[in-house]
């Protein structure tokens, strides 16, 4: 296990202290924010949704900047941010007392739930506004105080974020940043989940980034969300719309360049219709435009860097080198990747197992319902999955099978609803964000007992 030590560096020691006096300044603002009243709360999160999309050409120009992303990816991440805050704006009226029967009538049994004081949230860059809010409104809907840890790679996005909420009438401390950079992100962290005022860790992030910040919140028995990494699979059955799955694949694979924990890494095709449809997504990837959107309107952006692209790159040499078919794409000009269809994948190319993170799809051919499922649960991860058939019967009944914790029957893999319970299994994480679920984690339940009095209580 990886040891987290403070640095020695004076600028290091700066910011370790001002990311406690931000820990500091949320746990003062504590009292107040707990007990405003739900209906301020939401008109809080509600206004703030409303700034976001009348800000959305600043964050387009902020994203475009800071990690190359698309206007099309900046505007659905205003877009989806603002339902988040939206659905978040509903949870403060969760009740926040009721009663339930013990196995005593003589006592009153009353459940509380309770905010539980100060939460960190930790959010990455590949989709900033989304993942910045997540992590922030449903705790600040249940009556907590937030610190956010920006992302090293696109602090101004998560400072327009605080900067929207304090314009929409979040009182001072209540929602405090901080940001550091790459090299001091594990002290920071570290010294966060370490303070005695943060009471929940919400992290977004990869499952390599995640296990060490689950270790550091494993010492301090602070409670986590882990949303982790991913590898979707999207299973394509014989008798699915080849037209519609095609659309969906290429939806799922490339929006963001592949840079989204849901994105779709594995296309698995029944062998009966594989050729047909590999045309289909071929043609599809091939008529997309890529470009850095500072400089022109393309359907997709750059890569976070040079060096993922180089790394995405070497997982496509690697299949081809293994017998994979090159479809389209393939090629890199720095950060700008081609977006790229492989066929014949197996088990034993890197690409098979391991989280690509970049705009390629890799195809697998399957012979069976059982096969689709046994490639789609061959992985660590269990985040999400996709399954297209006009046979809903036998789409459900593959659902139930495939061990992740969001499946989409004819749909994509990327796909959220605020309002729907979000997270994965095995190393992609545990905890969930969205609607009820969000509730259970980011409040305390409390038992209070009232007796009758008639009982009697002898030695």
């Amino acid at each position: 296990m990886r040891a987290l030590h403070f640095s020695n560096s004076e600028a290091g020691l700066v910011r370790q202290g001002n990311a406690l006096s931000a820990a500091n300044r949320a746990a003062a603002a504590f009292p107040a924010w707990s007990t405003t009243a739900p209906e301020k709360r939401a008109a809080i999160l509600n206004k703030t949704a409303d700034l976001i999309l009348t800000h959305s050409d600043e964050f387009c120009r902020l994203i475009a900047s800071e990690i190359g992303g698309s206007e099309t990816w900046a505007r659905f991440n205003c877009e989806l941010a603002a339902k988040i805050l939206r659905q978040a704006a509903t949870i403060c009226f969760y009740p926040t007392e009721t009663t339930s029967a013990g196995s005593d009538p003589s006592v009153a049994n009353i459940l509380l739930r309770q905010p539980v004081g100060v939460v960190l949230g930790i959010a990455p860059w590949n989709a900033p506004v989304v993942l910045g809010v997540r992590a922030i409104a449903a705790p600040l809907a249940c009556g907590n105080t937030v610190v956010l840890k920006a992302s090293e790679l696109c602090p101004q996005v998560h400072a327009l974020i605080i900067d929207l909420l304090h314009k929409a009438g979040l009182p001072q401390g209540t929602a405090c940043l901080v940001t550091n950079t790459p090299e001091e992100a594990a002290d920071i962290v570290d010294a966060l989940v370490g303070h005695t005022a943060i009471r929940r860790v919400n992290f977004t992030g990869s499952t390599r980034v995640g296990r060490l910040v689950a270790e550091t919140c494993a010492r301090h028995l602070k409670p986590a969300i882990m949303e982790l990494s991913g590898k979707a699979a999207l299973i394509v059955r014989s008798d699915a719309d080849l037209s519609r799955a095609a659309e969906a694949a290429t939806y799922g694979a490339f929006f963001n360049q592949g840079q989204v924990c849901i994105s779709t890494e594995r296309i698995i095709v029944d062998a009966l219709i594989a050729d047909s449809f590999v045309a289909k997504l071929a043609e599809r990837a091939k008529g997309l435009t890529t470009g850095d959107p500072r400089n022109g309107d393309f359907d997709l952006g750059t890569l976070i860097s040079a060096d993922s692209a180089t790394r995405v790159m070497r997982l496509v040499e690697d299949a081809l080198d293994k017998g994979a078919v090159l479809v389209a794409g393939g090629s890199i000009d720095n950060k700008i990747m081609q977006p790229t269809v492989l066929d014949q994948v197996d088990s034993s190319m890197q690409i098979y197992s391991e989280e690509s993170f970049g705009p390629v799809a890799a195809i697998l051919r399957s012979s069976s319902d059982d096969e689709s499922i046994s490639i789609a649960n061959d992985t660590q991860f269990g985040l999400a999955a996709a399954i297209f058939s006009t046979d809903l019967g036998a789409a459900h009944q593959m659902a139930r099978q495939l061990e992740c914790g969001i499946c989409h029957i004819n749909g994509p893999t990327v796909y959220d609803d605020p309002a729907m319970p979000f997270g994965g299994m095995k190393d992609s994480g545990y905890g969930k964000l969205g609607g009820d679920e969000a509730v259970r984690e980011f409040t305390e339940l409390r038992w209070v007992a009232v007796h009758s009095g008639t009982q009697s209580y002898i030695l």
